[in-house]
C-alpha cells in the first residue's frame, strides 16, 4: 500500500502544482467552468447496445487509474453511479490535447465526449473524442487497491472515503434513500413534516444534560434543544393533528459506538392514538424498510441475523427484568442489593430508577429481535399516562433491535394539571428552578388531544439496516478528538 507522509507528500504536491502550472501555460483552465448535460457512469453502461455501436455520449468523473500505452492511454473514470473504462488516442484527441492529457494525474476531474464501444476484453469504454480538465488534484488519492482503509482518518477525512471506498458511498446513498423511504411512509399516512427550535430557552422533553450558548442581543442563555417533544405538542395543540420532524438532537454527553452528541431523530405525533398505534405504525414502517432493501425481513448484523418478521414480541419492563435479572420491580430491597453487585450507588435513589439500571445493565443485552418493552414505572415517565388498570405502570414502550433502543413512545399525557404535578415533583430534588416549561402547560390547559407520540433514532435505525456496528460508519461527519 502507498502511504504518503510528511516530505513526501510534499514533494507530490509540489509535482502537481508544477503540471498544473504547466496547463495553463497551454491556456487550460485547471478548474474549468461548469459541465452541463453529463450522462450518470451507470446510464452510460446501462444504455449501451450493439445496435448503437459508436453512439456519442457525455460524461464527467474522477480519474482511478491509468494504463499509458505509448501514444495511447487506457483509464477509469468514477462518479457516484459507477465506474467508466475511458480510451484516449492521440491520433484521435490530437497531438495538442494529448500533451494536455499527459500533465493529468490520479484524482483528477475530467470530462470526456466520444462514442461508447466494447473492447475485445468486452468492458464497455467510451473512445474519447474529446477531453476537458474541470479539476486538478494537488494530493493523491489511497493506493487504488487497498483504499483508505486507517478508521481515523476515515472518519476526519470523509471526502476521501467516500471516493476510494465504493461501500461507504453506497452506506451513506442508502441512509439517503432510507430517510426518504420514512418520509414517503408518513406523508402516505398523512402526517404533515415541520420545523422547531432548535435553540431553546428552557431544555424539555427528554432528561439529558444540553449543550449551552449564548445569544448576544438578546443577552440570554439558550440551550441546543436535546428533543422537540414540547413543541411537537404544541402543534397538537393548535390543531395540527399528525406533525413529525426529522432532524437533529444534541446531548451534551459520551461517545461510543452508539453515541454521538449530535444525532438525528424522526419524532412524530398522532392525534387520537396511543402507545399500541404507535407500535403498529413503528413495526410497519421499519419491517417495510427492511424488505425494501433485502427483498426479506431477514437482515445481517455483525456475525448474526435479526429476524424483522411482524408481529414482534412485546413483553412488559417488569416480566423482562424478572426474566434476565432475576428481581421484582416490587421489591425495593431486592432491587438495592442487584443495583449495588452492578456498582451503583443505591442511597436515596427511587427503586424505579434502580430497576431502569439494572435492566439497561442486565436486560438490554439479551433483547435480539425486535422487542417492545411496554409498561414502565411511571416515575420515570413525566410526559406519559398510566396504565388505566395500574396507576403505577405508564403507556409506554421501548423498541429494541440488536441490544439497542432503537424507538421510545408514549400515550401522551394531556392532562394540565397533572403534567404540572408530575414536571414539579421531577425537577424537586434538583437545581433547576425556572426550568419548567411554563409555555406548554399553558398550552395543555387549551386543550391537547390524546396522542400517541414515537421517537425514532436515524443513525442507529441505518445501523442496523446497513450492518454497521458503530454509529461514526454512519454519520458523514462524526464528533472526534481534535488532533493535537
Amino acid at each position: 500500500m502507498l502511504v504518503v507522509r510528511g516530505t513526501q507528500l510534499e514533494t507530490l504536491e509540489q509535482t502537481r502544482i508544477e503540471k498544473l502550472n504547466k496547463l495553463r501555460e497551454k491556456g487550460v483552465d485547471p478548474y474549468g467552468a461548469g459541465y452541463d448535460n453529463a450522462t450518470p457512469l451507470n446510464e452510460v453502461i446501462e444504455n449501451y447496445s450493439e445496435e448503437e455501436e459508436g453512439k456519442k455520449v457525455k460524461c464527467a468523473g474522477r480519474i482511478m487509474t491509468m494504463r499509458p500505452h505509448g501514444k495511447a492511454t487506457f483509464l477509469h473514470i468514477k462518479d457516484w453511479t459507477g465506474k467508466l473504462q475511458v480510451y484516449v488516442k492521440m491520433n484521435t484527441v490530437g497531438e495538442e490535447k494529448y500533451e494536455i492529457f499527459r500533465l493529468l494525474d490520479l484524482g483528477d476531474i475530467i470530462g470526456v465526449e466520444g462514442g461508447v464501444l466494447k473492447t475485445r476484453t468486452g468492458e464497455i469504454t467510451v473512445f474519447a473524442d474529446d477531453i476537458t480538465v474541470l479539476s486538478k488534484a494537488l494530493l493523491p488519492p489511497p493506493e487504488k487497491w487497498h483504499g483508505l482503509k486507517d478508521v481515523e482518518i476515515r472518519y476526519r477525512q470523509r471526502y476521501i472515503d467516500l471516493s476510494s471506498n465504493d461501500d461507504v458511498m453506497d452506506l451513506f446513498l442508502k441512509r439517503s434513500n432510507i430517510i426518504k423511504s420514512i418520509r414517503d411512509f408518513l406523508d402516505n399516512r398523512k402526517f404533515v413534516e415541520v420545523e422547531t427550535p432548535m435553540m431553546q430557552s428552557i431544555p424539555g422533553g427528554a432528561v439529558a444534560k444540553p449543550f449551552i450558548t449564548h445569544h448576544n442581543v438578546l443577552d440570554m442563555e439558550l440551550f441546543l434543544r436535546i428533543a422537540p417533544e414540547l413543541y411537537l405538542k404544541r402543534l397538537l395543540v393548535g390543531g395540527m393533528e399528525r406533525v413529525y420532524e426529522i432532524n437533529r438532537n444534541f446531548r451534551n454527553e459520551g461517545l461510543s459506538t452508539r453515541h454521538n452528541p449530535e444525532f438525528t431523530m424522526m419524532e412524530l405525533y398522532q392525534a387520537y392514538s396511543d402507545y399500541n398505534g404507535m407500535m403498529e405504525l413503528t413495526e410497519s414502517l421499519i419491517s417495510g424498510l427492511a424488505h425494501d432493501l433485502y427483498g426479506t425481513f431477514e437482515v445481517p448484523y455483525g456475525e448474526r441475523t435479526i429476524d424483522l418478521s411482524p408481529p414482534w414480541q412485546r413483553s412488559t419492563f417488569s416480566e423482562l427484568l424478572s426474566k434476565y435479572a432475576s428481581v421484582d420491580l416490587d421489591d425495593e430491597e431486592g432491587l438495592k442489593a442487584k443495583g449495588k453487585e452492578l456498582g451503583m450507588d443505591v442511597n436515596g435513589v427511587h427503586k424505579d430508577v434502580i430497576a431502569e439500571h439494572i435492566f439497561g445493565e442486565l436486560v438490554e443485552k439479551e433483547l435480539w429481535n425486535p422487542t417492545f418493552v411496554i409498561d414502565y414505572p411511571v416515575s420515570i415517565c413525566p410526559l406519559t399516562k398510566a396504565c388505566d388498570d395500574n396507576p403505577d405502570l405508564a403507556q409506554r414502550f421501548e423498541m429494541y433491535i440488536a441490544t439497542m433502543e432503537l424507538a421510545n413512545s408514549y400515550s401522551e399525557l394531556n392532562e394540565p394539571l397533572e403534567q404540572s404535578k408530575r414536571f414539579r415533583e421531577q425537577v424537586a430534588d434538583d437545581d433547576t428552578e425556572g426550568k419548567i416549561d411554563e409555555d406548554f402547560l399553558k398550552a395543555l390547559k387549551y386543550g391537547m388531544p390524546p396522542a400517541g407520540g414515537l421517537g425514532i433514532g436515524i443513525d442507529r435505525l441505518v445501523m442496523i439496516l446497513t450492518n454497521s456496528t458503530s454509529i461514526r460508519d454512519v454519520i458523514l461527519f462524526p464528533l472526534l478528538r481534535q488532533q493535537s
